[in-house]
């Protein structure tokens, strides 16, 4: 697990190098019937198409522009042939953000409100954001994604704090769950302490942890968290805060995100975290490369990674693609 100082912040579990992934392939299309001479052929390439995120691997450092030839991607121990890097700028610029704020949480969230939103102002034109609150296992939404950004702005208010602990994953799998398909990046904030009472308090066993990620990897959502203290009783604690927060850690890992916190107290202000948010947003690709099919949906283990001096590759490490999904 590595660690990320900003401004005296720690981020951690923010993966910059080789992004691994898992690839579920399958044919493009049903194979012809196999006569006595004639086996099928196996050997057909699907394309893959995937986000990856390029971030220098020192704080501060600047991104040069990469091109197709500077990605390799390896499966089986072989190279696939990248049939695309787009950057994913100007009119491929489209991104659909959603806001999630734990309702669960403390009032001194609200502090935050000011950086949050001039992080919603700072957003591109293009993009459309939307914010809701977790509550019991589901997302009270108080604004659909819009490009008015400053009516998003206008629609953050201060957490009920005294609702009882749930699950945040199953609010996360709820809100992705009711997402309209869309040819636009899809990637979420979520501002919460990650406990997840319903869920065990073990992500390494929560089912609901494991749902939400699953439907992430095939919906293609990339899923950053900021960690905030929970209210009440149940809210506080080392071990619970820190459980919370190796869930949001494996999450960021899973879906090609980032998790950043301090401790388990409040932090001091999240504008450090969300101007690398922005960063990261900013500097996306799509990738596209060809990969070994199978007579029916598999996973298979692919490597992504760039040779280019002090630039890293983050990608979803378990990602679903392929058909029949």
């Amino acid at each position: 697990m590595r660690s990320i100082n900003i401004e005296k912040k720690v981020i951690r579990n923010y993966s910059i190098g080789t992004a691994v992934i898992l690839v579920l392939l399958g044919m493009i299309s049903a194979p012809a019937p196999a006569s006595d001479d004639k086996k099928p052929d196996s050997s057909n390439e699907v394309p893959v198409h995937m986000v990856v995120t390029v971030k220098p691997k020192h704080n501060g450092g600047q991104v040069p522009a990469l091109a197709a030839t500077d990605v390799q991607v390896y499966q089986r121990d072989k190279q696939n042939a990248v049939t695309g890097w787009v950057p994913l700028q100007g009119d491929r610029a489209g991104l659909e953000l959603f806001i999630l704020l734990d309702d669960t949480s403390r009032a001194t969230l609200g502090l935050q409100f000011r950086s949050l939103e001039k992080f919603i102002q700072e957003q591109p034109a293009t993009t459309a954001i939307g914010v809701g609150y977790m509550r019991n296992g589901t997302v009270l939404t108080v604004q659909n994604l819009t490009k008015d950004h400053d009516a998003v702005a206008k629609s953050l208010r201060l957490p009920i704090g005294a609702v009882s602990y749930t699950s945040p994953y199953l609010s996360l799998s709820d809100l992705m769950k009711k997402w309209p398909v869309s040819e636009n990046r899809r990637e979420i904030l979520m501002i919460t302490s990650g406990i997840d009472v319903l869920g065990g308090g073990n992500p390494f066993t929560n089912p609901y942890l494991s749902a939400a990620v699953d439907r992430a990897q095939k919906g293609g959502f990339i899923v950053y968290s900021i960690y905030t203290p929970g209210a009440g009783r149940l809210g506080r604690g080392f071990v619970r805060g820190n459980l919370g927060q190796t869930g949001l850690d494996m999450l960021a890992q899973k879906t090609g995100g980032a998790t950043y916190y301090l401790g388990v107290g409040n932090p001091i202000d999240i504008a450090p975290y969300l101007q690398d948010v922005s960063f990261s947003l900013k500097n996306q690709y799509e990738l596209t490369f060809l990969a070994k099919s199978a007579k029916k949906p598999t996973l298979e283990r692919v490597k992504v990674k760039t040779e280019m001096p002090n630039v890293g590759v983050i990608a979803s490490e378990d990602s679903y693609v392929g058909t029949g999904m």
